[in-house]
C-alpha cells in the first residue's frame, strides 16, 4: 500500500494537480498584468523541455553535491505527500508523531536548494544559498509556532490522522479565535517557503540573476521546478488538513476540498502579485517580529481553549 502511495498519490498525483496550479497561479499572474498568459499543458512542457536539454555542471562546482541535491528536495516532497494523501484517506493510517516528521520533511526542500546554491561554486548562487538559509532560520520559528495550535486544540495529538478525527467531531480549528491567527501565520510561511514574492530574494532574476538555482539546467533543474510545482500543492494540502478539516471525496464534499484548495491558491496569487520583494533583512525582521508575535498569541489563545 505505501508503495501505491508514493508513486500514484505521492508523485503523479501531486505532481499534476501541481502543474495544474501553476498554469492556474500564472494565467491569473497574466490577466492581472493584463496579459494572456501561457497555455494549459505550458508547465508540464516546461519540464519536459528541460528533460531534454544537456545537464552542464560547472567546473568549479562540487559535482556530487550539485548533482544530488535537487532528488533530495524532490524525494522528500514525494514523501510528505505520500503521508498527507495517506492520512486524509485512511485516518487509521499514519504514526503517532507524524506531524514532526512533516515538519523536518517539509524543511528539506530549501535546504536542498541551499545545497545546490553553496555546490554550484558560483558567487551569485552562493548568495542566493546564503538567503535561502537567512529566510528559512526567519520563517521556521513562527511555522513551528503556528502547527502547534492544532496540537494543542486537538488534546496534544501528534497525529495527523487523530487531528482530522478531533475536528471531524468538534468543528474546524480554522472557525476559532486561535486557528485564524495560526493560519493568517502558516500562510505567510508557506508564501515564504514556496519562495514567492515578497519572499523570492534567494532567486531574485533582476538582482543575482536566479542566484542559487543560476548553473542549473537541463534535468536538475526541471527536477527543481517540478519540485516547487509539487510544493505548490502539498503545503496548502498541509494547512487544509491541520485547520479546515482535511479534503474529502465523497459526493458534494469534492466540490467543498476543491474551493479550500483554490481558495489558498488564489491567497498565494493575490500576495504575489501585490507585493514588491522585500530585502533579506526586513523578511528577517517581518517574521521574528510581528509574525511571530502573533504565531505566539495564537499559541496562548489554544493553550486557554479560545
Amino acid at each position: 500500500m505505501n508503495i501505491v502511495y508514493l508513486i500514484v498519490y505521492g508523485f503523479f498525483l501531486t505532481a499534476a494537480i501541481g502543474l495544474v496550479a501553476s498554469w492556474l497561479d500564472r494565467k491569473i499572474t497574466a490577466r492581472i498584468q493584463y496579459r494572456v498568459g501561457p497555455p494549459f499543458f505550458q508547465p508540464l512542457i516546461d519540464i519536459i523541455k528541460l528533460m531534454g536539454k544537456e545537464t552542464l555542471i560547472p567546473r568549479g562546482a562540487s559535482k556530487g553535491m550539485f548533482v544530488l541535491a535537487p532528488m533530495i528536495g524532490f524525494a522528500s516532497v514525494t514523501v510528505v505527500s505520500m503521508l498527507l494523501w495517506g492520512s486524509n484517506n485512511n485516518l487509521s493510517t499514519g504514526f503517532s508523531g507524524d506531524v514532526i516528521v512533516l515538519l523536518y520533511l517539509l524543511a528539506i526542500p530549501s535546504i536542498s536548494l541551499m545545497l545546490g546554491g553553496f555546490a554550484s561554486g558560483n558567487p551569485l548562487g552562493r548568495i542566493g544559498a546564503s538567503r535561502e538559509m537567512k529566510l528559512l532560520l526567519g520563517y521556521e520559528l513562527p511555522f513551528v509556532l503556528a502547527i502547534l495550535v492544532p496540537i494543542i486544540k486537538s488534546g496534544f495529538s501528534l497525529k495527523i490522522g487523530e487531528i482530522l478525527s478531533y475536528q471531524a467531531q468538534n468543528g474546524v480549528f480554522a472557525l476559532q479565535a486561535s486557528g485564524i491567527l495560526a493560519l493568517i501565520v502558516s500562510v505567510l510561511c508557506i508564501h515564504a517557503k514556496l519562495g514567492l514574492v515578497p519572499f523570492d530574494m534567494p532567486e531574485a532574476e533582476t538582482e543575482i540573476m536566479s542566484g542559487l538555482l543560476i548553473e542549473y539546467s537541463g534535468t536538475g533543474l526541471a527536477i527543481f521546478r517540478l519540485m516547487k510545482n509539487m510544493l505548490l500543492f502539498t503545503l496548502p494540502f498541509f494547512l487544509i488538513i491541520l485547520f479546515l478539516g482535511g479534503m474529502q471525496f465523497n459526493g458534494i464534499t469534492i466540490l467543498y476540498s476543491v474551493l479550500k484548495y483554490i481558495a489558498f491558491l488564489l491567497v498565494i496569487t493575490v500576495i504575489r502579485n501585490t507585493n514588491p520583494r522585500l530585502r533579506i533583512d526586513q523578511a528577517m525582521k517581518l517574521f521574528w517580529g510581528p509574525v511571530t508575535g502573533v504565531a505566539v498569541v495564537a499559541v496562548v489563545l489554544a493553550l486557554l481553549g479560545i
